[in-house]
Protein backbone atom coordinates (compact mmCIF):
# COMPACT_ATOMS: atom_id res chain seq x y z
CA UNK A 1 0.00 0.00 0.00
CA UNK A 2 1.34 3.48 -0.82
CA UNK A 3 2.10 5.92 1.97
CA UNK A 4 -0.78 8.30 2.67
CA UNK A 5 1.25 11.32 1.57
CA UNK A 6 2.97 9.60 -1.35
CA UNK A 7 2.73 10.37 -5.05
CA UNK A 8 1.12 6.93 -5.56
CA UNK A 9 -1.64 7.82 -3.07
CA UNK A 10 -2.23 11.12 -4.86
CA UNK A 11 -2.48 9.22 -8.13
CA UNK A 12 -5.25 7.11 -6.61
CA UNK A 13 -7.01 10.35 -5.66
CA UNK A 14 -6.52 11.57 -9.22
CA UNK A 15 -8.29 8.46 -10.55
CA UNK A 16 -11.20 9.15 -8.19
CA UNK A 17 -11.28 12.74 -9.46
CA UNK A 18 -11.36 11.50 -13.08
CA UNK A 19 -14.04 8.89 -12.33
CA UNK A 20 -16.88 11.42 -12.69
CA UNK A 21 -15.95 11.66 -16.37
CA UNK A 22 -16.71 7.92 -16.69
CA UNK A 23 -13.44 6.86 -18.36
CA UNK A 24 -13.48 3.43 -19.99
CA UNK A 25 -11.59 0.45 -18.56
CA UNK A 26 -9.05 0.82 -21.38
CA UNK A 27 -8.46 4.47 -20.44
CA UNK A 28 -8.00 3.61 -16.75
CA UNK A 29 -5.59 0.84 -17.68
CA UNK A 30 -3.60 3.31 -19.80
CA UNK A 31 -3.50 5.82 -16.93
CA UNK A 32 -2.07 3.19 -14.59
CA UNK A 33 0.49 1.94 -17.11
CA UNK A 34 1.69 5.47 -17.85
CA UNK A 35 1.89 6.41 -14.18
CA UNK A 36 3.80 3.26 -13.27
CA UNK A 37 6.26 3.66 -16.16
CA UNK A 38 7.34 7.18 -15.18
CA UNK A 39 7.10 6.58 -11.42
CA UNK A 40 9.49 3.63 -11.77
CA UNK A 41 11.93 5.84 -13.68
CA UNK A 42 11.65 8.56 -11.02
CA UNK A 43 12.33 5.93 -8.39
CA UNK A 44 15.38 4.73 -10.31
CA UNK A 45 16.74 8.28 -10.63
CA UNK A 46 16.15 9.19 -6.97
CA UNK A 47 16.87 5.88 -5.25
CA UNK A 48 13.48 6.00 -3.49
CA UNK A 49 11.00 3.10 -3.93
CA UNK A 50 8.16 4.04 -6.27
CA UNK A 51 5.45 3.59 -3.61
CA UNK A 52 7.34 5.99 -1.28
CA UNK A 53 7.94 8.81 -3.77
CA UNK A 54 6.74 12.15 -2.46
CA UNK A 55 4.97 14.73 -4.64
CA UNK A 56 7.98 17.07 -4.46
CA UNK A 57 9.85 14.66 -6.73
CA UNK A 58 7.67 15.99 -9.55
CA UNK A 59 9.77 18.88 -10.85
CA UNK A 60 10.99 19.93 -14.30
CA UNK A 61 14.44 18.35 -14.15
CA UNK A 62 13.34 14.95 -12.83
CA UNK A 63 10.28 14.68 -15.07
CA UNK A 64 12.27 15.72 -18.13
CA UNK A 65 14.96 13.11 -17.34
CA UNK A 66 12.37 10.39 -16.76
CA UNK A 67 10.61 11.09 -20.05
CA UNK A 68 13.95 11.19 -21.90
CA UNK A 69 14.66 7.66 -20.66
CA UNK A 70 11.11 6.54 -21.45
CA UNK A 71 11.43 7.90 -25.00
CA UNK A 72 14.43 5.66 -25.71
CA UNK A 73 12.25 2.55 -25.72
CA UNK A 74 8.78 3.76 -26.73
CA UNK A 75 7.05 4.90 -29.89
CA UNK A 76 5.95 8.51 -30.50
CA UNK A 77 2.30 7.48 -29.98
CA UNK A 78 3.11 5.93 -26.59
CA UNK A 79 5.10 9.00 -25.57
CA UNK A 80 2.20 11.30 -26.52
CA UNK A 81 -0.26 9.22 -24.52
CA UNK A 82 2.04 9.07 -21.48
CA UNK A 83 2.64 12.81 -21.72
CA UNK A 84 -1.11 13.44 -21.71
CA UNK A 85 -1.60 11.23 -18.65
CA UNK A 86 1.13 13.00 -16.68
CA UNK A 87 0.01 16.42 -17.85
CA UNK A 88 -3.47 15.73 -16.47
CA UNK A 89 -2.00 14.29 -13.24
CA UNK A 90 0.37 17.22 -12.74
CA UNK A 91 -2.44 19.71 -13.37
CA UNK A 92 -4.41 17.94 -10.63
CA UNK A 93 -1.41 18.07 -8.27
CA UNK A 94 -0.92 21.78 -9.00
CA UNK A 95 -4.56 22.73 -8.42
CA UNK A 96 -4.40 20.70 -5.17
CA UNK A 97 -1.35 22.77 -4.07
CA UNK A 98 0.83 19.65 -4.01
CA UNK A 99 3.39 20.94 -6.55
CA UNK A 100 4.48 24.50 -7.26
CA UNK A 101 3.87 24.21 -11.02
CA UNK A 102 2.97 21.75 -13.74
CA UNK A 103 6.38 20.60 -15.03
CA UNK A 104 5.07 19.03 -18.24
CA UNK A 105 5.63 22.24 -20.20
CA UNK A 106 9.33 21.39 -19.95
CA UNK A 107 8.82 18.02 -21.69
CA UNK A 108 8.61 18.00 -25.47
CA UNK A 109 5.83 15.89 -26.94
CA UNK A 110 6.28 14.20 -30.36
CA UNK A 111 4.17 15.75 -33.07
CA UNK A 112 1.50 13.72 -34.79
CA UNK A 113 2.53 12.88 -38.34
CA UNK A 114 0.23 14.64 -40.78
CA UNK A 115 -0.42 11.88 -43.25
CA UNK A 116 -3.39 11.13 -45.47
CA UNK A 117 -4.96 7.81 -44.36
CA UNK A 118 -4.47 4.97 -46.80
CA UNK A 119 -7.61 3.44 -48.30
CA UNK A 120 -8.38 0.55 -50.63
CA UNK A 121 -9.28 1.53 -54.19
CA UNK A 122 -12.41 0.27 -55.94
CA UNK A 123 -10.60 -2.65 -57.56
CA UNK A 124 -9.31 -3.86 -54.18
CA UNK A 125 -12.80 -3.59 -52.66
CA UNK A 126 -14.26 -5.64 -55.50
CA UNK A 127 -11.60 -8.34 -55.01
CA UNK A 128 -12.29 -8.38 -51.27
CA UNK A 129 -16.03 -8.85 -51.70
CA UNK A 130 -15.47 -11.53 -54.36
CA UNK A 131 -13.19 -13.44 -51.96
CA UNK A 132 -15.70 -13.20 -49.13
CA UNK A 133 -18.58 -14.46 -51.24
CA UNK A 134 -16.61 -17.57 -52.23
CA UNK A 135 -16.51 -20.57 -49.88
CA UNK A 136 -13.17 -21.54 -48.33
CA UNK A 137 -12.91 -25.19 -49.31
CA UNK A 138 -9.71 -25.63 -47.28
CA UNK A 139 -11.15 -24.30 -44.01
CA UNK A 140 -13.72 -26.40 -42.16
CA UNK A 141 -14.20 -23.63 -39.55
CA UNK A 142 -14.93 -20.86 -42.05
CA UNK A 143 -18.09 -18.83 -41.62
CA UNK A 144 -18.53 -16.97 -44.89
CA UNK A 145 -21.75 -15.16 -43.97
CA UNK A 146 -20.32 -13.77 -40.73
CA UNK A 147 -17.01 -12.64 -42.23
CA UNK A 148 -18.79 -10.90 -45.09
CA UNK A 149 -21.12 -9.19 -42.62
CA UNK A 150 -18.22 -7.97 -40.47
CA UNK A 151 -16.25 -6.56 -43.40
CA UNK A 152 -19.24 -4.87 -45.03
CA UNK A 153 -20.43 -3.39 -41.73
CA UNK A 154 -17.01 -1.79 -41.24
CA UNK A 155 -16.78 -0.76 -44.88
CA UNK A 156 -20.28 0.76 -45.08
CA UNK A 157 -20.51 2.37 -41.62
CA UNK A 158 -16.90 3.18 -40.71
CA UNK A 159 -17.20 1.44 -37.33
CA UNK A 160 -14.06 0.99 -35.28
CA UNK A 161 -12.89 -2.48 -34.20
CA UNK A 162 -14.09 -1.94 -30.61
CA UNK A 163 -17.48 -0.79 -31.91
CA UNK A 164 -17.93 -3.92 -34.02
CA UNK A 165 -17.22 -6.05 -30.95
CA UNK A 166 -19.78 -4.27 -28.74
CA UNK A 167 -22.65 -4.07 -31.25
CA UNK A 168 -25.83 -5.80 -30.06
CA UNK A 169 -28.97 -6.86 -31.91
CA UNK A 170 -30.89 -4.16 -30.03
CA UNK A 171 -28.60 -1.46 -31.44
CA UNK A 172 -30.43 -1.85 -34.78
CA UNK A 173 -33.80 -0.13 -35.14
CA UNK A 174 -36.17 -0.38 -38.11
CA UNK A 175 -36.69 2.84 -40.06
CA UNK A 176 -39.50 1.55 -42.27
CA UNK A 177 -42.07 -1.24 -42.46
CA UNK A 178 -39.88 -3.49 -44.59
CA UNK A 179 -37.21 -3.98 -41.92
CA UNK A 180 -34.56 -3.52 -44.61
CA UNK A 181 -33.51 -0.03 -43.56
CA UNK A 182 -32.14 0.34 -40.04
CA UNK A 183 -30.61 2.94 -37.74
CA UNK A 184 -27.58 1.77 -35.78
CA UNK A 185 -26.72 3.12 -32.34
CA UNK A 186 -22.94 2.86 -32.09
CA UNK A 187 -21.17 3.00 -28.73
CA UNK A 188 -17.95 4.82 -29.52
CA UNK A 189 -14.87 6.05 -27.69
CA UNK A 190 -15.42 7.46 -24.24
CA UNK A 191 -18.90 5.88 -24.08
CA UNK A 192 -20.12 8.41 -26.65
CA UNK A 193 -22.94 7.31 -28.91
CA UNK A 194 -23.69 8.19 -32.50
CA UNK A 195 -26.36 6.97 -34.90
CA UNK A 196 -25.49 5.53 -38.31
CA UNK A 197 -27.65 3.93 -40.96
CA UNK A 198 -27.65 0.54 -42.62
CA UNK A 199 -29.15 0.59 -46.11
CA UNK A 200 -31.07 -2.37 -47.52
CA UNK A 201 -28.05 -4.07 -49.14
CA UNK A 202 -26.14 -4.16 -45.84
CA UNK A 203 -29.24 -5.24 -43.89
CA UNK A 204 -29.73 -8.11 -46.35
CA UNK A 205 -26.14 -9.26 -45.73
CA UNK A 206 -26.62 -9.02 -41.96
CA UNK A 207 -29.92 -10.90 -42.17
CA UNK A 208 -28.29 -13.68 -44.17
CA UNK A 209 -25.58 -13.89 -41.50
CA UNK A 210 -28.14 -14.04 -38.67
CA UNK A 211 -30.04 -16.80 -40.52
CA UNK A 212 -26.81 -18.81 -40.75
CA UNK A 213 -26.12 -18.12 -37.09
CA UNK A 214 -29.47 -19.56 -36.01
CA UNK A 215 -28.72 -22.66 -38.07
CA UNK A 216 -25.32 -23.04 -36.40
CA UNK A 217 -26.65 -22.37 -32.91
CA UNK A 218 -30.32 -23.44 -33.04
CA UNK A 219 -30.84 -22.95 -29.31
CA UNK A 220 -29.58 -19.38 -29.26
CA UNK A 221 -32.84 -17.68 -30.22
CA UNK A 222 -35.83 -16.73 -28.10
CA UNK A 223 -37.69 -19.75 -26.83
CA UNK A 224 -41.18 -18.53 -27.70
CA UNK A 225 -40.64 -16.99 -31.11
CA UNK A 226 -42.05 -18.51 -34.29
CA UNK A 227 -39.38 -20.21 -36.41
CA UNK A 228 -40.83 -18.38 -39.41
CA UNK A 229 -40.20 -14.95 -37.85
CA UNK A 230 -37.33 -12.78 -39.04
CA UNK A 231 -33.97 -13.71 -37.52
CA UNK A 232 -33.85 -10.17 -36.08
CA UNK A 233 -37.06 -10.97 -34.13
CA UNK A 234 -35.88 -14.39 -33.02
CA UNK A 235 -32.83 -12.96 -31.23
CA UNK A 236 -32.79 -10.93 -28.01
CA UNK A 237 -31.97 -7.23 -28.00
CA UNK A 238 -29.04 -7.88 -25.63
CA UNK A 239 -27.53 -10.61 -27.82
CA UNK A 240 -24.21 -9.64 -29.45
CA UNK A 241 -24.39 -8.99 -33.17
CA UNK A 242 -21.22 -10.88 -34.06
CA UNK A 243 -20.32 -14.26 -32.59
CA UNK A 244 -17.14 -16.31 -32.54
CA UNK A 245 -16.96 -19.98 -33.42
CA UNK A 246 -17.86 -20.83 -29.80
CA UNK A 247 -21.19 -18.99 -29.97
CA UNK A 248 -20.03 -16.24 -27.62
CA UNK A 249 -19.45 -12.56 -28.41
CA UNK A 250 -16.63 -12.30 -30.92
CA UNK A 251 -13.32 -10.89 -29.68
CA UNK A 252 -11.27 -8.13 -31.25
CA UNK A 253 -8.32 -10.44 -32.08
CA UNK A 254 -10.69 -12.85 -33.86
CA UNK A 255 -12.13 -10.05 -36.00
CA UNK A 256 -8.65 -8.83 -36.89
CA UNK A 257 -7.57 -12.37 -37.81
CA UNK A 258 -10.62 -12.94 -40.01
CA UNK A 259 -10.16 -9.59 -41.75
CA UNK A 260 -6.49 -10.21 -42.45
CA UNK A 261 -7.32 -13.67 -43.77
CA UNK A 262 -9.87 -12.08 -46.12
CA UNK A 263 -7.25 -9.59 -47.35
CA UNK A 264 -4.83 -12.42 -48.08
CA UNK A 265 -7.45 -14.46 -49.94
CA UNK A 266 -8.31 -11.40 -52.02
CA UNK A 267 -4.64 -10.71 -52.77
CA UNK A 268 -4.82 -7.16 -51.37
CA UNK A 269 -2.98 -7.56 -48.05
CA UNK A 270 0.04 -5.72 -49.44
CA UNK A 271 -2.11 -2.66 -50.23
CA UNK A 272 -3.04 -1.84 -46.64
CA UNK A 273 -1.21 0.48 -44.29
CA UNK A 274 1.10 -1.20 -41.79
CA UNK A 275 -0.89 -2.43 -38.81
CA UNK A 276 -4.25 -1.41 -40.32
CA UNK A 277 -6.78 -4.25 -40.54
CA UNK A 278 -10.32 -3.20 -39.59
CA UNK A 279 -9.05 0.38 -39.55
CA UNK A 280 -8.19 0.09 -43.24
CA UNK A 281 -11.90 -0.46 -43.90
CA UNK A 282 -12.73 2.61 -41.80
CA UNK A 283 -10.20 4.62 -43.81
CA UNK A 284 -11.80 3.36 -47.03
CA UNK A 285 -15.27 4.33 -45.81
CA UNK A 286 -14.15 7.85 -44.89
CA UNK A 287 -12.07 8.41 -48.02
CA UNK A 288 -14.91 7.24 -50.28
CA UNK A 289 -17.31 9.73 -48.69
CA UNK A 290 -14.75 12.54 -48.86
CA UNK A 291 -14.23 11.79 -52.55
CA UNK A 292 -18.01 11.99 -52.99
CA UNK A 293 -17.99 15.53 -51.55
CA UNK A 294 -19.61 14.71 -48.21
CA UNK A 295 -18.89 17.82 -46.14
CA UNK A 296 -16.41 17.65 -43.29
CA UNK A 297 -19.05 18.29 -40.59
CA UNK A 298 -21.15 15.31 -41.69
CA UNK A 299 -18.07 13.12 -42.05
CA UNK A 300 -16.96 14.12 -38.56
CA UNK A 301 -20.30 13.00 -37.09
CA UNK A 302 -20.30 9.72 -39.02
CA UNK A 303 -16.80 8.84 -37.85
CA UNK A 304 -17.36 9.91 -34.25
CA UNK A 305 -14.38 12.27 -34.24
CA UNK A 306 -14.10 14.90 -31.52
CA UNK A 307 -11.80 17.11 -33.57
CA UNK A 308 -12.39 18.38 -37.09
CA UNK A 309 -8.64 18.34 -37.60
CA UNK A 310 -8.72 14.53 -37.47
CA UNK A 311 -11.52 14.38 -40.02
CA UNK A 312 -9.86 16.85 -42.37
CA UNK A 313 -7.11 14.33 -43.10
CA UNK A 314 -9.64 12.50 -45.28
CA UNK A 315 -10.72 15.60 -47.15
CA UNK A 316 -7.23 16.72 -48.12
CA UNK A 317 -6.99 16.41 -51.89
CA UNK A 318 -10.57 15.17 -52.17
CA UNK A 319 -13.77 16.85 -53.32
CA UNK A 320 -14.77 18.81 -56.37
CA UNK A 321 -13.56 22.19 -55.12
CA UNK A 322 -9.97 21.11 -54.50
CA UNK A 323 -9.83 19.17 -57.75
CA UNK A 324 -11.28 22.10 -59.67
CA UNK A 325 -8.70 24.45 -58.17
CA UNK A 326 -5.90 22.07 -59.08
CA UNK A 327 -7.23 21.78 -62.64
CA UNK A 328 -6.73 25.52 -63.23
CA UNK A 329 -2.97 25.05 -63.20
CA UNK A 330 -1.71 26.46 -66.59
CA UNK A 331 0.63 23.48 -66.98
CA UNK A 332 -2.45 21.37 -67.76
CA UNK A 333 -3.23 23.61 -70.74
CA UNK A 334 0.36 23.29 -71.89
CA UNK A 335 0.13 19.49 -71.71
CA UNK A 336 -3.21 19.51 -73.53
CA UNK A 337 -1.71 21.48 -76.39
CA UNK A 338 1.31 19.16 -76.54
CA UNK A 339 -0.65 15.91 -76.52
CA UNK A 340 -3.51 17.08 -78.70
CA UNK A 341 -1.22 18.68 -81.31
CA UNK A 342 -2.67 22.16 -80.93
Amino acid sequence: MPNVGSLAARFDEFLVYRSTGKPSEATLKAYRQDFTAIADLLASHTGVPAHDLACNVVDKDRIRAAFATYADTHSPASIRRCWSTWNALCSYLFTSDLVVANPMDAVLRPKVAKTVPKAFDQDAVEKLIAALTTDEDDNAHAWRERDLAIVLTALLTGCRLSELVTLNIGDFRDLDDTGRLKAITVHGKGNKQRVLSAESALVDVLTSYLDSRLRRFPGSGKARTSPTASSWRRLRATDPLFLGADGERITAPTIQYRVERAYRRAGINGQRAKGALVHQLRHTFATSLADSDVNVYTLMRLLGHESMITTQRYTQGAGKETRAASATNPVYRLLDSQWNGE
